[in-house]
């Protein structure tokens, strides 16, 4: 039971670590691309769970789109975004 403990303790931390959880910048999006590094254009959810920065650019990419952490999405853009922890 411990090891489940572990696992789900790591796990959170590498989620929480691709867009900070609760902070300014935690809705994950996968957008066509970002204009002065602030507003990301043609955003979309990501189609699978944000684990980790590899498997969100991954996921973004399968899509022709590049992975950002946003203040908030609105009628398909991302208001005030910036590059996701791990990701280039």
């Amino acid at each position: 039971m411990k090891f489940f403990a572990a696992a789900a303790l790591f796990a959170t931390s590498a989620m929480a670590a691709v867009c900070p959880d609760g902070g300014l910048f935690s809705n994950p999006l996968c957008c066509s691309s970002i204009l002065l590094e602030a507003v990301g254009l043609d955003c979309t959810t990501p189609t699978a769970p944000v684990v980790t920065a590899g498997l969100f650019q991954a996921n973004c990419a399968s899509i022709g789109k590049q992975p950002a952490c946003c203040v908030a999405p609105l009628a398909g853009q991302g208001i005030l975004c910036n590059n996701p922890a791990g990701t280039h």
